[in-house]
């Protein structure tokens, strides 16, 4: 069975007439009428009743229509990919983040590239550490930022593009809020607000409350860095948050106060397969994505 059988057949199929497919596919109808005899000889079976001047499909016939016409849709995609593959101003990069930097790394990343890219078609997938690991391993998405960049993962490979400070936030009346800086022991008596586990920030604050010499008392958990910051600025307890994270403002905006003890970071990385060879498009956005990280933020 050939390509161009399948073709002839819808073409037919569609027209219900062979002089016009004919016309259409601008060959000769004797060349048609041939390759659908020959179509019909594979399969053993009729596709077409005469009806006239014109054809009429089988009810078999329909049934295979179907299927070529599946055949033949899916082939097209292919092709189309194939060429979004190739040509790196109308291809799609599929990207994944963590919610905390969905907020302003991820939309000034983007609009940056758009504005040298118009054309290029992005599709976001928000998710937790292990979710965005996974995404990645399972080609759900070309590129994920990450953070903490994963050490050593034998699926996904990539580099680290930013190390960010955090920063303690507290209530506007907390004792330590006129402060410049403290050393995190001096929060060893308050209630954190922290992020649901699952979520990558709660272990590194976690980690550095016992660096710091205690066990953080839990108060509240939340799932979004605005509900963290609300929470804080309640009066509900403290936290730990990225700068990223305190950029924008509300009516609701915690203190912010530097912890000089110990020094809390953390790595945003941004990964991909291991192995495979990404389309031209996304190798493209990638070397983009390293240099805007090295002009705008210190990595």
């Amino acid at each position: 069975m050939e390509l161009r059988q399948l073709q002839y057949f819808v073409q037919v199929a569609r027209l219900q007439h062979v002089t016009k497919a004919a016309e259409e596919l601008h060959v000769a109808q004797s060349a048609v009428s041939r390759q659908i005899h020959r179509l019909e000889e594979e399969l053993g079976i009729r596709l077409f009743m005469q009806r006239g001047r014109n054809v009429q499909l089988t009810p078999v016939g329909q049934l295979f229509l179907r299927r070529a016409e599946t055949l033949l849709g899916d082939l097209d995609r292919a092709v189309a990919e194939i060429h979004e593959f190739l040509d790196p101003e109308v291809g799609e990069i599929r990207l994944g983040f963590p919610h905390s930097l969905g907020i302003n790394l991820v939309p000034q990343a983007v609009a940056a590239f758009r504005k040298l890219h118009p054309n290029v078609k992005f599709r976001f997938r928000q998710g937790m550490y292990p979710s965005l690991i996974r995404d990645v391993a399972d080609a759900e998405v070309d590129l994920a930022f990450i953070s903490p960049y994963p050490d050593k993962n034998e699926y996904v490979t990539g580099e680290v593009v930013l190390t960010e400070e955090l920063f303690a936030i507290l209530p506007e009346n907390h004792r330590l809020a006129v402060e410049d800086s403290i050393h995190l022991s001096e929060l060893k008596d308050e209630n954190f607000v922290l992020f649901s586990n699952g979520y990558s920030l709660r272990p590194i604050v976690w980690d550095a409350c016992k660096a710091a010499g205690f066990t953080p008392k839990i108060g509240f958990e939340g799932e979004e860095t605005e509900t963290i910051r609300g929470l804080v600025a309640a009066g509900m307890g403290v936290s730990l948050l990225p700068e990223m994270a305190l950029y924008e403002t509300s009516s609701m905006m915690p203190a912010v106060v530097k912890v000089i003890e110990p020094h809390v970071t953390r790595t945003i990385g941004l990964i991909r397969r291991t192995g495979e060879k990404l389309p031209l498009v996304v190798q493209i956005f990638h070397a983009f994505l390293i240099e805007f990280f090295k002009d705008q933020y210190k990595a």
